[in-house]
């Protein structure tokens, strides 16, 4: 069975958002079993803008470490 992800930030807004398995239930103990297009679309953007700011994070570590 092919198991599909989905992006999940916390509904009490506490935690940033992270891939989940679908049938996984929330922070909130809130299983949510099926989502929209949209509402996939828009939690992976999210989960993008949060990757985007990792690396940069790294990076500006990476580059402290030259000096």
């Amino acid at each position: 069975m092919e198991v599909k992800h989905i992006v999940h930030a916390c509904c009490c807004g506490t935690e940033p958002a992270m891939p989940l398995h679908a049938d996984s239930s929330s922070c909130c103990r809130v299983p949510r079993h099926f989502v929209t297009q949209a509402e996939r679309r828009e939690a992976l953007e999210a989960y993008r803008a949060q990757l985007e700011k990792e690396l940069a994070g790294l990076e500006e570590r990476l580059s402290g470490l030259d000096t």
